[in-house]
């Protein structure tokens, strides 16, 4: 077993981290005073993992679109019933998501903390697959998928992806598609929860006002006992530096229409400090050039071409990254021009010294206050561990970021070539 404490000096936080026998890793971070306490059980699986070789074998495994959020449902029902009417006699609230890189499970609660996590381990570690409830499941993840379809978001953002991504499966929607989740059967639900459910392929993460031995303690006593699998070889395919399309159009039931401008990132590859780096100065360079404080942003809200639901925001993962502009407007394809044509205009002219402080003092006084939120501390440590990053180290990466740093990233991606527009207009 390996344990230790992971301090941040700046700001003034700790946590204690163990290392099981199982390969379980585990964080306990305290918040004295608080009154709410937090704990979630997360596995590094998400809908981008379809191809795989489990360890062991040497045959790739294939599984259809959507089976990872498949899995996520179904674990929410045991033999007795829904594990939801147990966490509700205990007073506490519980949830999970799937995203393109895990599944996570989570509570919050202001009593009786140790049952709820009792609760949580045992839960998911216990799956119950049935031929039955594995069809019955199909009806109600169907009218899940339906009722995305008709999400004028949703659509405007997944078109994007699939006019940026050839081949990465981070263009296919989370929940897969009717016609692929018809195909998922109770044998693949329990090769996919054996593969990536094994405990060294998962972290347990709790914050809040506790006790750190008997949080330890519960996470162990309440461990199944299981044989550490090797490496999980996860297939990715080559995806091109180039876009799909330059356009996606889409008509939907929507008053005014929806936008997304999207760059796609050219400089994947990389994890840790070197990919928070490059994601904390992506978001510096769109804040400057896009936020509420830009010039471009009060030109377009004066011509009444953009409206407060304007924003900006970049997407990093090891393997692949997109930044997004968008929105409503009248004249999505205006905005986009106005936008290049503002790119180009801060290429020649230059982006300003006295913007990229501002920005730099305003992310690090948002990331300094999200440690008053336990829900905002869990979801990114989990978000950043599964990226080898570490949350404490934000601060110092943030403070390392130069000038010129941001203005060679904007150089390298925002770029017309690597650009493209998706719109979801009116009917």
């Amino acid at each position: 077993m390996e344990n230790k404490i992971i301090q941040s000096s700046i700001l003034k936080e700790s946590m204690s981290y163990k290392k099981l026998d199982c390969g379980l890793e585990v964080y306990y971070m305290p918040k004295t005073g608080y009154s709410k306490q937090y704990a979630i059980f997360a596995t590094k699986y998400g809908s981008n993992d379809s191809k795989f070789i489990i360890p062991g074998e040497s045959e790739e495994t294939h599984v259809p679109d959507g089976i990872a959020h498949f899995l996520e449902h179904k674990l929410f029902e045991e033999k007795e019933g829904s594990i939801f009417d147990k966490f509700s006699e205990l007073g506490s609230s519980v949830n999970a998501y799937t995203n393109f890189t895990s599944t996570c499970y989570l509570f919050s609660c202001t009593d009786r903390f140790y049952e709820n996590l009792e609760l949580l381990m045992n839960f998911v570690q216990n799956p119950y697959f049935t031929d039955e409830n594995v069809e019955k499941e199909k009806g109600i993840i169907s009218q899940e998928i339906r009722m995305y379809d008709d999400n004028s978001g949703w659509k405007v953002f997944f078109n994007a992806l699939r006019a940026m991504y050839h081949n990465h499966p981070v263009k296919i929607d989370i929940a897969g598609t009717v016609e692929s989740i018809t195909k998922i059967t109770k044998e693949d639900l329990y090769k996919c929860y054996n593969t990536f459910y094994n405990l060294n392929n998962m972290v347990v993460f709790v914050v809040g006002d506790l006790e750190e031995e008997k949080v330890f303690k519960t996470i162990e006593d309440n461990l199944k006992e299981e044989h550490t699998l090797g490496e999980i070889k996860r297939i990715y395919p080559n995806e091109p530096n180039s876009v799909v399309k330059k356009i996606v159009e889409e008509k939907l039931d929507v008053s005014i229409p929806l936008f997304n401008v999207c760059f796609k990132d050219s400089r994947v590859g990389t994890d840790g400090k070197e990919l928070l780096k490059k994601e904390i100065s992506t978001k510096i360079l769109l804040d400057m050039l896009f936020g509420k404080s830009s010039e471009l942003y009060s030109k377009l809200y004066e011509e009444g071409l953009i409206n407060d639901s304007f924003e900006a925001d970049y997407t990093g993962d090891i393997d692949y990254g997109h930044s997004m502009v968008g929105g409503e407007s009248k004249d999505p394809k205006l905005v986009k021009d106005k936008i290049m044509e503002h790119v180009e205009k801060i290429k020649k002219e230059g982006l300003c010294e006295k913007s990229f402080e501002r920005v730099k003092k305003k992310l690090l006084g948002k990331h300094l206050s999200s440690y008053n939120s336990v829900d905002n501390i869990a979801t990114t440590f989990i978000a950043y561990k599964f990226k080898n990053m570490n949350i404490f180290d934000y601060v110092e990466v943030l403070d390392g970021i130069d000038f010129n740093h941001v203005n060679e990233r904007f150089k390298d991606h925002i770029k017309e070539e690597t650009s493209a527009l998706s719109i979801v207009s009116p009917k």
